[in-house]
Protein backbone atom coordinates (compact mmCIF):
# COMPACT_ATOMS: atom_id res chain seq x y z
CA UNK A 1 0.00 0.00 0.00
CA UNK A 2 2.95 2.25 0.67
CA UNK A 3 4.54 1.92 -2.22
CA UNK A 4 1.63 1.96 -4.70
CA UNK A 5 0.88 5.43 -2.41
CA UNK A 6 4.06 6.96 -2.89
CA UNK A 7 3.76 6.08 -6.83
CA UNK A 8 1.05 7.77 -6.62
CA UNK A 9 2.03 10.73 -5.66
CA UNK A 10 5.46 10.62 -7.76
CA UNK A 11 3.08 10.41 -11.19
CA UNK A 12 0.74 12.75 -10.13
CA UNK A 13 3.62 15.43 -9.67
CA UNK A 14 5.47 14.36 -12.88
CA UNK A 15 2.33 14.20 -14.94
CA UNK A 16 1.39 17.48 -13.68
CA UNK A 17 4.66 19.24 -15.11
CA UNK A 18 3.82 17.71 -18.48
CA UNK A 19 0.85 17.62 -18.92
CA UNK A 20 -1.52 19.94 -21.50
CA UNK A 21 -5.04 21.43 -21.16
CA UNK A 22 -7.22 19.01 -22.75
CA UNK A 23 -5.51 15.89 -20.91
CA UNK A 24 -5.77 17.95 -17.64
CA UNK A 25 -9.54 18.18 -18.37
CA UNK A 26 -9.88 14.22 -18.36
CA UNK A 27 -7.54 13.84 -15.18
CA UNK A 28 -9.94 16.72 -13.46
CA UNK A 29 -12.98 14.33 -14.40
CA UNK A 30 -11.28 11.67 -13.38
CA UNK A 31 -10.64 13.19 -10.13
CA UNK A 32 -13.73 14.05 -9.69
CA UNK A 33 -15.44 11.09 -10.03
CA UNK A 34 -13.56 9.50 -7.95
CA UNK A 35 -14.12 11.62 -5.15
CA UNK A 36 -17.52 11.46 -5.79
CA UNK A 37 -17.54 7.95 -4.86
CA UNK A 38 -15.08 7.80 -2.38
CA UNK A 39 -17.36 10.65 -0.06
CA UNK A 40 -20.36 8.68 -1.02
CA UNK A 41 -18.95 5.24 0.23
CA UNK A 42 -17.93 7.60 4.23
CA UNK A 43 -21.69 7.93 5.85
CA UNK A 44 -21.90 4.16 4.98
CA UNK A 45 -18.04 3.41 6.48
CA UNK A 46 -19.49 5.31 9.73
CA UNK A 47 -22.80 3.65 10.28
CA UNK A 48 -21.31 0.00 8.89
CA UNK A 49 -18.65 0.41 11.69
CA UNK A 50 -19.79 2.53 14.32
CA UNK A 51 -23.43 0.98 14.95
CA UNK A 52 -22.06 -2.61 14.86
CA UNK A 53 -19.26 -1.76 17.03
CA UNK A 54 -21.56 -0.68 19.94
CA UNK A 55 -23.95 -2.92 19.94
CA UNK A 56 -20.76 -5.56 20.12
CA UNK A 57 -19.21 -3.38 23.39
CA UNK A 58 -22.99 -4.00 24.74
CA UNK A 59 -24.29 -2.74 27.92
CA UNK A 60 -21.08 0.11 28.79
CA UNK A 61 -21.14 1.44 25.24
CA UNK A 62 -22.33 5.16 26.31
CA UNK A 63 -19.86 5.92 28.85
CA UNK A 64 -17.58 4.43 26.43
CA UNK A 65 -18.72 6.76 24.32
CA UNK A 66 -18.64 9.99 26.93
CA UNK A 67 -14.82 9.19 27.09
CA UNK A 68 -13.86 8.60 23.64
CA UNK A 69 -15.55 12.61 23.31
CA UNK A 70 -13.31 14.21 26.78
CA UNK A 71 -10.56 12.20 25.03
CA UNK A 72 -10.49 13.54 21.56
CA UNK A 73 -11.61 16.82 23.36
CA UNK A 74 -8.71 17.01 25.72
CA UNK A 75 -5.90 16.08 22.77
CA UNK A 76 -7.09 18.92 20.18
CA UNK A 77 -6.91 21.46 22.80
CA UNK A 78 -3.87 20.27 24.51
CA UNK A 79 -2.47 20.25 21.17
CA UNK A 80 -3.42 23.51 20.45
CA UNK A 81 -2.45 25.17 23.22
CA UNK A 82 1.03 23.65 21.85
CA UNK A 83 0.60 25.60 18.83
CA UNK A 84 0.08 28.61 20.83
CA UNK A 85 3.01 28.65 22.86
CA UNK A 86 4.95 27.87 19.62
CA UNK A 87 3.36 31.02 18.25
CA UNK A 88 4.41 33.65 21.34
CA UNK A 89 8.37 31.89 21.63
CA UNK A 90 9.21 31.12 17.87
CA UNK A 91 7.21 33.59 15.67
CA UNK A 92 9.27 36.16 17.19
CA UNK A 93 12.75 34.79 16.17
CA UNK A 94 11.21 34.53 12.56
CA UNK A 95 11.78 36.91 9.99
CA UNK A 96 8.07 36.49 7.87
CA UNK A 97 7.32 39.33 4.95
CA UNK A 98 3.48 39.27 3.78
CA UNK A 99 3.47 37.30 0.54
CA UNK A 100 0.24 37.62 -1.97
CA UNK A 101 -0.24 34.26 -3.23
CA UNK A 102 -0.70 34.14 -6.80
CA UNK A 103 -1.91 30.59 -8.79
CA UNK A 104 0.08 30.57 -12.01
CA UNK A 105 -1.84 28.20 -14.12
CA UNK A 106 -5.47 28.38 -13.25
CA UNK A 107 -7.31 25.07 -14.27
CA UNK A 108 -9.92 24.73 -17.07
CA UNK A 109 -13.63 24.31 -16.37
CA UNK A 110 -14.66 20.72 -16.17
CA UNK A 111 -16.39 19.66 -19.60
CA UNK A 112 -18.58 17.17 -17.29
CA UNK A 113 -19.49 16.76 -13.68
CA UNK A 114 -20.88 13.62 -12.00
CA UNK A 115 -22.18 14.69 -8.73
CA UNK A 116 -23.11 12.05 -6.19
CA UNK A 117 -24.64 13.60 -3.48
CA UNK A 118 -23.89 11.66 -0.14
CA UNK A 119 -26.74 9.68 1.52
CA UNK A 120 -26.47 11.67 4.47
CA UNK A 121 -23.81 13.65 6.03
CA UNK A 122 -21.14 12.71 7.71
CA UNK A 123 -21.87 14.12 10.95
CA UNK A 124 -25.64 12.74 10.61
CA UNK A 125 -24.11 9.61 9.41
CA UNK A 126 -22.09 9.56 12.91
CA UNK A 127 -25.05 10.19 14.84
CA UNK A 128 -27.11 7.93 13.43
CA UNK A 129 -24.98 5.00 14.72
CA UNK A 130 -24.43 6.62 17.93
CA UNK A 131 -27.87 6.49 18.42
CA UNK A 132 -28.95 3.46 16.28
CA UNK A 133 -26.16 1.49 18.32
CA UNK A 134 -26.90 2.56 21.56
CA UNK A 135 -31.07 2.00 21.08
CA UNK A 136 -30.03 -1.73 19.74
CA UNK A 137 -28.21 -2.51 23.09
CA UNK A 138 -30.71 -0.82 25.15
CA UNK A 139 -33.80 -2.69 24.11
CA UNK A 140 -31.25 -5.86 23.51
CA UNK A 141 -32.58 -6.98 19.74
CA UNK A 142 -30.47 -9.74 18.57
CA UNK A 143 -32.14 -9.46 15.00
CA UNK A 144 -30.93 -5.61 14.62
CA UNK A 145 -27.62 -6.62 15.71
CA UNK A 146 -27.51 -9.34 13.02
CA UNK A 147 -28.71 -7.19 10.48
CA UNK A 148 -26.10 -4.54 11.58
CA UNK A 149 -23.09 -7.20 11.50
CA UNK A 150 -24.33 -8.19 7.80
CA UNK A 151 -24.05 -4.71 6.94
CA UNK A 152 -20.66 -3.81 8.33
CA UNK A 153 -19.51 -7.06 6.04
CA UNK A 154 -21.35 -5.24 3.04
CA UNK A 155 -19.32 -2.52 3.57
CA UNK A 156 -15.96 -3.96 4.34
CA UNK A 157 -16.27 -5.67 0.93
CA UNK A 158 -17.05 -2.27 -0.26
CA UNK A 159 -13.78 -0.24 1.20
CA UNK A 160 -11.31 -3.74 -0.16
CA UNK A 161 -13.06 -3.55 -3.71
CA UNK A 162 -14.09 0.06 -4.93
CA UNK A 163 -12.45 2.43 -1.85
CA UNK A 164 -8.90 0.93 -1.85
CA UNK A 165 -8.63 0.62 -5.87
CA UNK A 166 -9.70 4.08 -6.45
CA UNK A 167 -7.25 5.61 -3.52
CA UNK A 168 -4.10 5.45 -5.38
CA UNK A 169 -5.88 7.13 -8.59
CA UNK A 170 -7.59 10.03 -6.67
CA UNK A 171 -4.09 10.50 -4.88
CA UNK A 172 -2.50 10.67 -8.33
CA UNK A 173 -4.90 13.16 -9.51
CA UNK A 174 -4.73 15.29 -6.45
CA UNK A 175 -1.24 16.01 -7.39
CA UNK A 176 -1.47 16.46 -10.73
CA UNK A 177 -3.11 19.28 -10.26
CA UNK A 178 -1.01 20.43 -7.83
CA UNK A 179 1.82 20.54 -9.87
CA UNK A 180 0.03 21.50 -12.66
CA UNK A 181 -0.48 25.14 -10.78
CA UNK A 182 2.36 24.90 -9.01
CA UNK A 183 1.34 25.30 -6.03
CA UNK A 184 4.04 23.10 -4.80
CA UNK A 185 6.55 25.54 -5.02
CA UNK A 186 4.50 28.03 -3.12
CA UNK A 187 5.60 25.63 -0.02
CA UNK A 188 8.85 27.77 -0.04
CA UNK A 189 7.25 31.02 0.84
CA UNK A 190 6.32 29.51 3.91
CA UNK A 191 8.71 26.53 4.50
CA UNK A 192 10.38 27.47 7.43
CA UNK A 193 6.66 27.81 9.71
CA UNK A 194 5.48 24.50 7.95
CA UNK A 195 8.57 22.99 8.68
CA UNK A 196 7.64 24.03 12.22
CA UNK A 197 4.30 22.91 12.16
CA UNK A 198 5.48 19.34 10.82
CA UNK A 199 7.47 18.81 13.42
CA UNK A 200 5.52 19.68 16.08
CA UNK A 201 2.85 17.28 14.90
CA UNK A 202 5.43 14.17 15.44
CA UNK A 203 6.07 15.94 18.67
CA UNK A 204 2.60 15.74 19.85
CA UNK A 205 2.24 12.35 18.12
CA UNK A 206 4.99 10.94 20.43
CA UNK A 207 3.00 12.47 23.56
CA UNK A 208 -0.02 10.48 22.61
CA UNK A 209 1.62 7.83 22.21
CA UNK A 210 3.79 7.53 25.59
CA UNK A 211 0.66 8.78 27.26
CA UNK A 212 -1.18 5.88 25.68
CA UNK A 213 1.60 3.23 26.80
CA UNK A 214 1.67 4.80 30.38
CA UNK A 215 -2.32 4.45 30.30
CA UNK A 216 -2.48 0.68 28.86
CA UNK A 217 1.00 -0.83 30.59
CA UNK A 218 1.77 -2.10 26.69
CA UNK A 219 4.02 -0.68 24.38
CA UNK A 220 2.26 1.58 22.11
CA UNK A 221 5.27 1.04 19.10
CA UNK A 222 2.85 -2.03 18.20
CA UNK A 223 -0.41 0.28 17.07
CA UNK A 224 2.08 3.32 15.50
CA UNK A 225 3.87 0.99 13.57
CA UNK A 226 1.15 -0.31 11.39
CA UNK A 227 -0.15 3.10 10.86
CA UNK A 228 2.04 4.44 8.11
CA UNK A 229 -0.06 2.72 5.08
CA UNK A 230 -3.05 5.48 7.01
CA UNK A 231 -0.48 8.09 7.45
CA UNK A 232 0.81 8.19 3.56
CA UNK A 233 -2.75 8.24 2.43
CA UNK A 234 -3.91 10.90 4.76
CA UNK A 235 -0.99 12.83 2.68
CA UNK A 236 -2.56 12.41 -0.75
CA UNK A 237 -6.27 12.50 0.72
CA UNK A 238 -6.07 15.25 2.98
CA UNK A 239 -9.17 14.09 4.55
CA UNK A 240 -9.43 11.66 7.55
CA UNK A 241 -12.69 10.67 6.08
CA UNK A 242 -10.99 9.38 2.87
CA UNK A 243 -8.49 7.99 4.78
CA UNK A 244 -10.81 5.71 6.87
CA UNK A 245 -10.32 2.42 5.16
CA UNK A 246 -7.25 2.19 5.48
CA UNK A 247 -6.85 3.57 9.05
CA UNK A 248 -9.56 0.41 9.95
CA UNK A 249 -7.31 -1.60 7.98
CA UNK A 250 -3.81 -0.75 10.14
CA UNK A 251 -5.51 -0.87 13.74
CA UNK A 252 -6.91 -4.25 12.87
CA UNK A 253 -3.78 -5.45 12.28
CA UNK A 254 -1.89 -4.72 15.93
CA UNK A 255 -2.37 -7.22 18.37
CA UNK A 256 -2.83 -5.00 20.95
CA UNK A 257 -6.23 -3.66 19.85
CA UNK A 258 -9.29 -5.11 20.19
CA UNK A 259 -11.59 -5.29 16.33
CA UNK A 260 -14.91 -4.52 18.17
CA UNK A 261 -13.25 -1.60 19.95
CA UNK A 262 -11.15 -0.56 17.20
CA UNK A 263 -13.95 -1.14 14.48
CA UNK A 264 -16.18 1.60 16.88
CA UNK A 265 -13.38 4.28 17.62
CA UNK A 266 -11.46 4.72 14.66
CA UNK A 267 -14.31 5.76 12.53
CA UNK A 268 -15.15 8.24 15.76
CA UNK A 269 -11.92 9.97 16.00
CA UNK A 270 -11.58 9.89 12.41
CA UNK A 271 -14.65 12.93 12.73
CA UNK A 272 -14.11 14.55 16.28
CA UNK A 273 -10.31 14.23 16.62
CA UNK A 274 -8.35 16.84 14.33
CA UNK A 275 -5.46 17.26 17.02
CA UNK A 276 -2.99 18.48 13.76
CA UNK A 277 -5.05 21.08 12.46
CA UNK A 278 -6.33 22.60 15.13
CA UNK A 279 -2.60 23.13 16.34
CA UNK A 280 -1.77 24.03 13.15
CA UNK A 281 -4.57 27.07 12.86
CA UNK A 282 -3.52 28.30 16.20
CA UNK A 283 0.11 28.54 14.95
CA UNK A 284 -1.37 30.10 11.91
CA UNK A 285 -3.93 32.23 12.97
CA UNK A 286 -0.67 34.20 14.73
CA UNK A 287 1.27 33.98 11.91
CA UNK A 288 -1.57 35.88 9.90
CA UNK A 289 -1.85 37.94 12.88
CA UNK A 290 1.64 39.01 12.68
CA UNK A 291 2.04 39.38 9.08
CA UNK A 292 -0.61 41.61 8.03
CA UNK A 293 -2.22 42.95 11.59
CA UNK A 294 1.98 43.74 13.21
CA UNK A 295 0.87 41.94 16.39
CA UNK A 296 0.18 38.72 18.35
CA UNK A 297 -3.10 37.78 19.42
CA UNK A 298 -3.48 38.52 23.09
CA UNK A 299 -3.22 35.06 25.64
CA UNK A 300 -6.52 35.86 27.00
CA UNK A 301 -8.05 35.58 23.66
CA UNK A 302 -5.94 33.21 22.04
CA UNK A 303 -7.32 30.76 24.93
CA UNK A 304 -11.14 31.76 24.63
CA UNK A 305 -10.83 31.35 20.65
CA UNK A 306 -8.88 27.26 21.58
CA UNK A 307 -11.65 26.04 23.89
CA UNK A 308 -14.29 27.48 21.19
CA UNK A 309 -12.41 25.44 18.38
CA UNK A 310 -11.97 22.67 20.37
CA UNK A 311 -15.74 22.12 20.41
CA UNK A 312 -16.03 23.52 16.58
CA UNK A 313 -13.82 20.75 15.48
CA UNK A 314 -15.76 18.23 16.79
CA UNK A 315 -18.56 19.07 13.74
CA UNK A 316 -16.11 19.60 11.51
CA UNK A 317 -16.24 17.65 8.43
CA UNK A 318 -13.32 15.11 7.68
CA UNK A 319 -12.74 16.72 4.61
CA UNK A 320 -10.16 19.18 3.09
CA UNK A 321 -9.93 22.18 5.13
CA UNK A 322 -13.11 20.71 7.38
CA UNK A 323 -11.49 22.55 10.56
CA UNK A 324 -10.50 26.08 9.02
CA UNK A 325 -13.46 26.24 7.34
CA UNK A 326 -16.00 24.88 10.30
CA UNK A 327 -14.00 27.57 12.42
CA UNK A 328 -14.58 30.59 10.24
CA UNK A 329 -17.05 31.57 12.56
CA UNK A 330 -15.10 32.14 15.64
CA UNK A 331 -12.06 33.47 12.96
CA UNK A 332 -14.21 36.76 12.57
CA UNK A 333 -15.68 37.15 15.57
CA UNK A 334 -13.32 36.29 18.35
CA UNK A 335 -9.96 36.97 16.43
CA UNK A 336 -11.81 39.92 14.73
CA UNK A 337 -9.92 39.28 10.97
CA UNK A 338 -10.82 40.74 8.33
CA UNK A 339 -11.40 39.14 4.72
CA UNK A 340 -7.59 39.47 3.83
CA UNK A 341 -6.94 38.03 6.76
CA UNK A 342 -9.15 35.18 6.27
CA UNK A 343 -8.19 34.33 2.94
CA UNK A 344 -4.65 34.05 3.51
CA UNK A 345 -4.87 31.58 6.56
CA UNK A 346 -7.05 29.55 4.41
CA UNK A 347 -4.80 30.01 1.45
CA UNK A 348 -1.26 28.83 4.10
CA UNK A 349 -3.44 26.18 5.93
CA UNK A 350 -4.11 24.60 2.70
CA UNK A 351 -0.42 23.90 1.99
CA UNK A 352 0.04 22.01 4.76
CA UNK A 353 -3.56 20.43 5.43
CA UNK A 354 -2.24 17.09 4.11
CA UNK A 355 0.71 16.93 7.08
CA UNK A 356 -2.17 18.14 9.40
CA UNK A 357 -4.50 15.21 8.49
CA UNK A 358 -1.93 12.61 8.54
CA UNK A 359 -1.26 13.66 12.30
CA UNK A 360 -4.79 13.49 13.03
CA UNK A 361 -5.38 10.27 11.43
CA UNK A 362 -2.07 8.76 13.09
CA UNK A 363 -2.69 10.26 16.59
CA UNK A 364 -6.27 8.17 16.44
CA UNK A 365 -4.15 5.02 16.92
CA UNK A 366 -3.02 6.43 20.23
CA UNK A 367 -6.43 7.43 21.53
CA UNK A 368 -7.94 3.93 20.47
CA UNK A 369 -5.49 1.87 22.57
CA UNK A 370 -6.36 4.47 25.50
CA UNK A 371 -10.02 3.79 24.44
CA UNK A 372 -9.36 -0.21 24.38
CA UNK A 373 -7.19 -0.21 27.73
CA UNK A 374 -10.48 1.73 29.22
CA UNK A 375 -12.67 -0.84 27.61
CA UNK A 376 -10.63 -3.38 29.02
CA UNK A 377 -11.01 -2.15 33.23
CA UNK A 378 -14.60 -1.80 32.79
CA UNK A 379 -15.22 -5.20 31.13
CA UNK A 380 -16.05 -4.57 27.92
CA UNK A 381 -13.71 -6.83 26.02
CA UNK A 382 -11.65 -9.61 28.04
CA UNK A 383 -8.48 -8.89 30.04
Amino acid sequence: MIVRLLLAVFIGIVLGTVVNEPVLKVILAVKQICGQIIFFLIPLIIIGFVASSITSIGKNASRLLGFSFILAYVSSIGAAFGGAWLSYNVLPLLDIHPVVNTVQHPLPQLFFSLEIPQVMNVMTALFLSVFVGLGVVWIRSKEIAQLLNQFRNIVLLLVSRVLMPLLPIFIAANFCVISYQESVSELKIFLPVILIIVICHYIWLLILYLSAALYSGKNSWHVLKYYAPAYFTALGTMSSAATLGVALKCANKSPLLDKDIADFAVPLFANIHLCGSILTEVFFVSVVSQLLYGHLIDFQTLSLFIILLGLFAIAAPGVPGGTVLASLGIVFSILKFDDAGTALLITIFALQDSFGTACNVTGDGALTLIVNTFARRQGNIPQ
